[in-house]
Formats: structure tokens, sequence, C-alpha cells
């Protein structure tokens, strides 16, 4: 798993956050665990834990079977 492959699937869920008037960015991947930094109206949203474990993990773990883990830094 590379930070391509990782980037190329939160392009995926991107377009939905935007529409929120939020965003994703990616901090690194190590040992299966996805980093990552919420931005936007998502920085500050109570949703925020369910948007990061039902949304982004979902889909990566879907999509990259290798994560293990998504967390928010």
């Amino acid at each position: 798993m590379t930070n391509e492959n990782v980037k190329a699937v939160l392009e995926e869920i991107r377009p939905a956050l935007k529409a929120d008037g939020g965003d994703v960015e990616l901090v690194g991947v190590k040992d299966g665990i996805v980093s990552v930094r919420l931005t936007g109206a998502c920085g500050g949203c109570p949703m925020s834990t369910m948007t990061l474990k039902m949304g982004i993990e979902r889909l990566l773990k879907q999509k990259l079977p290798e994560v293990k883990q998504v967390v928010s830094v």
C-alpha cells in the first residue's frame, strides 16, 4: 500500500466531503495505519468521528484490504 493508492481512494470520497464544506488530507501511511487530517467544516464537526470511521475508514478498507485503521491527527 502506497500513499498514491490511499490518495486515489480519498479522491473518491472527497466530493462528498467538499459538498458539506470540508475536506480530507493524507498525513501518512505506516504499518497499515492511515493518518488523515479533516479540514474545513469537517475539522470541527461533531460528526467527524463518524465520517472518519463509517465513511473514510470503511471505503479505504474495502478498496485496500491492507488498511488496518484510519486515525485523525
